[in-house]
């Protein structure tokens, strides 16, 4: 059973494009503020909060990121909208290219940013859901948030920091937990080749989370995949390259298909 997303819209002109934006593990869509004013001129924008994330609650069970999928298929459902331009970073790159296979007629045009077609070893993400259940996230966002930014950035920027610890501290316990667990299972490899939206891929050359070879197996699968790498930036870089985030976002979904 599919659970309703909290979501804004942000209308743009009139008989515009759709863009949809979905995001990390740990985020609400107020992560998204820069590129929603940077784009909101050309596009009517959606943000949508995944479950147990911002105002969406967590539903029931064990959750995989194709339930996620099918949560973001059913918002554009009951909005009666056909086609978006897909937008996810980390967690929402993962909803977004899952999306981008299996409803291939829903996609315009895809845009993957510091996401993976799989996240590293799944006991990690296990562990982590452990760690939440057991200990609330607020015990462990400073040191998530830590991996968000460069070592420069957060210096320069300490109130986004904070911000963003906050953001994370305020996510359900077992929204974020479930969340993990479908990270953990998560492997997008087999059907890469089954994306046919235009696809842009952006790195951040400093992210530890998905480093720049992590991405490139992404640009490597789906076919005529662009590849960006942002320098420097590290795993929010829709925050930390706010500006250069929107101009890639804005040409990307401006290209004719």
């Amino acid at each position: 059973m599919t659970v309703a997303l909290v979501h804004d819209v942000v209308s743009g002109p009139p008989n515009a494009d759709i863009v949809l934006f979905l995001g990390s593990l740990g985020s609400d869509r107020s992560m998204w503020s820069a590129q929603v004013t940077g784009i909101s001129d050309m596009a009517t924008v959606i943000t949508a909060d995944v479950r147990g994330h911002g105002g969406t609650a967590v539903g029931d069970g064990p959750v995989t990121v194709h339930d996620l999928s099918e949560d973001v298929i059913a918002l554009l459902d009951a909005l009666a909208i056909d086609r978006v331009h897909l937008v996810g970073l980390s967690l929402g790159g993962a909803i977004a290219q899952t999306i981008a296979a299996h409803h291939p007629e829903r996609v315009h045009t895809l845009t993957v940013l510091c996401s993976a077609a799989k996240f590293g070893d799944p006991t990690n993400w296990t562990s982590r859901a452990e760690t939440v259940r057991r200990d609330g996230l607020a015990s462990i966002a400073q040191s998530i948030v830590g991996r968000w930014f460069t070592t420069d950035y957060a210096a320069d920027h300490p109130n986004v920091v904070a911000r963003a610890v906050d953001m994370v501290s305020a996510v359900n316990d077992e929204g974020y937990a479930r969340c993990c667990e479908a990270l953990a299972s998560y492997d997008s490899r087999p059907f890469l080749d089954r994306i046919v939206a235009p696809t842009l891929v952006i790195a951040g050359d400093c992210d530890l989370a998905t480093p720049r070879e992590v991405m490139a197996v992404i640009a490597d699968g789906v076919t005529n995949a662009r590849m960006h790498v942002l320098s420097p930036a590290a795993h929010l870089a829709a925050t930390e390259r706010a500006e250069e985030v929107t101009t890639l976002i804005r040409d990307h979904v401006g290209r004719p298909e």
